[in-house]
């Protein structure tokens, strides 16, 4: 089910003795109209049907509204238009409908040429994204190629026994890639030896996924790390930019489906983030997992909501 942009929950401080230097996103965002320029574009993803098919924490469905709220006041340091685009949300467990209306949805604002920043939700979330990249670029960009970067603990290359869950979208995407006679490009950054077992290494080698190790980004390792993202970057057209939270330290991050037991730093994943973003190929970012049942005084959505600033004025322009 498609939901209309609750417009309630953009506000927050407003100081206009600064004119519009002093604007916050809140003063900026509109709801998406069928006519509106291109800009960027918030969507939700309210579901954690696939957290609970894969038996971890329920509670992501909520997300979507929490981190519009803990974005409301984050500075608007940009030009560029922004719109909410509103949610969609699953209905009766039916999570392959919802993430086929997702892709519909991701295609519509891709072919307005609007940039969606999209809000989980479970990383289920990754197999709707995908559709909508996957038909958009069929009807408008059939000889590109689409590299997809993932921040993430897991691999989430689980084959779906039966149905598809939160750890399954990246093998299904794999799936799709070989029935259409497309690429795989896949890089995890982050895995944890800890949350993914040798079944699923064999699985990503079987693939051709790469994978970057969350013990191998340490700050005398940084540089290399960021090279290896770039040459990935560069066999690619476009790249699908995926976060899912549980990327970072439990600590920093409790608010998930399956918390880190080491994760990685703020301060290593931003220049991580930016060497993505400068390389102006996203067509689209989203964020996953972030269970606000969990949070605590609201440490995990500030922590999300300064992840989307990044991503957002990196794509602006303004990072």
């Amino acid at each position: 089910m498609l939901q209309l942009a609750d417009m309630r929950l953009w506000s927050g401080r407003t100081d206009s003795e600064d004119g519009k230097a002093g604007e916050r996103w809140h003063q900026r965002i509109t709801p998406l109209q069928l006519d509106s320029s291109p800009g960027l574009a918030i969507l939700g993803f309210a579901s954690d049907e696939g957290v609970r098919r894969n038996k971890g924490r329920i509670g992501a469905a909520k997300g979507p509204r929490i981190l519009r709220l803990a974005m409301a006041n984050l500075p608007a340091t940009f030009d560029t238009p922004m719109y909410d685009a509103g949610n969609v949300k699953i209905e009766r467990e039916d999570l392959e409908s919802a993430q086929s209306m997702l892709g519909a949805r991701i295609k519509e604002l891709l072919d307005g040429g609007h940039f969606p920043l999209v809000l989980g939700g479970g990383h289920e979330v990754a197999f709707g994204s995908y559709q909508g990249i996957a038909r958009w670029m069929r009807e408008h960009h059939r000889d590109k190629t689409l590299g997809i970067i993932n921040f993430d603990a897991h691999l989430d290359l689980r084959v779906p026994s039966p149905r598809g869950s939160s750890g399954t979208p990246f093998y299904q995407i794999a799936e799709q890639c070989e029935i259409n006679g497309r690429p795989f490009n896949y890089l995890c950054i982050g895995a944890a030896d800890s949350a993914n077992t040798p079944a699923l290494y064999n699985r990503a080698r079987e693939l051709g996924a790469h994978v970057i190790r969350d013990r191998e980004i340490t700050s005398w390792q940084l540089d290399r790390v960021r090279e290896q993202i770039r040459e990935f970057i560069d066999r690619v057209d476009f790249v699908y930019l995926t976060i899912c939270l549980d990327f970072f330290p439990a600590a920093v991050m409790p608010a998930v489906s399956a918390p880190a037991g080491r994760g990685v730093s703020l301060e290593l994943f931003e220049p991580l983030l930016d060497t993505v973003l400068e390389s102006k190929k996203v067509c689209l970012a989203d964020m996953a997992e972030f269970n606000p049942y969990f949070d605590i005084e609201d440490h995990a959505a500030r922590t999300a909501a300064r992840i989307a600033f990044q991503v957002v004025n990196g794509v602006a322009g303004t990072g």
